[in-house]
């Protein structure tokens, strides 16, 4: 049974993995870039439910790239792991997506890793930031609305720095 708790959070969407062979390190433990895979995923995931995902990108010639990430490990997973990754709106604007993920070790319900998340708006012609499309606009301002937790997840928000 999933002990991952349920919460008021307004999760848009779950991933789930598992933890694979060629993704343990040295230390025996899941190496750090392959929690940013399943991120990714996770992303993928949470793009196709916002209408931005694969199939918007080939019907408009438009895509989002993830401008700026922050990525907390909070605890080990291991080979075999069953892991869940939930996602949450956290705000969009005319040409940003800000969003928060969360991982979890299915088994024993602790959250493992967390990645905080803004992606950029890109027409794909010029490879530069442009508007959404007003319709998409609308559709993520309305995910936004429902969706964003009524408080930030412990850990969004974070800066990189030594104390002192």
């Amino acid at each position: 049974m999933n002990k991952v708790r349920r919460s008021m959070t307004q999760y848009i969407t779950d991933y789930e993995d598992v933890v694979r062979p060629e993704w343990i390190d040295s230390n025996g433990h899941m190496n750090l870039a392959f929690y940013v895979v399943v991120f990714d995923l996770a992303t993928d995931k949470l793009y196709d439910t916002l209408g931005i995902g694969n199939a918007y990108r080939e019907a408009s010639g438009n895509s989002s790239f993830t401008a700026e990430t922050h990525t907390v490990y909070e605890r080990e997973v291991h080979l075999g792991d069953k892991l869940l990754v939930r996602s949450m709106l956290l705000g969009a604007d005319a040409k940003r997506v800000h969003y928060f993920h969360e991982m979890y070790h299915v088994d024993s319900g602790e959250r493992s890793a967390v990645q905080e998340i803004m992606s950029l708006h890109i027409d794909m012609r010029v490879r530069k930031v442009a508007p959404f499309p007003a319709d998409l606009q609308a559709s993520l301002s309305e995910a936004v609305r429902r969706f964003r937790p009524a408080t930030l997840p412990k850990g969004a928000g974070r800066r990189i720095a030594m104390p002192g």
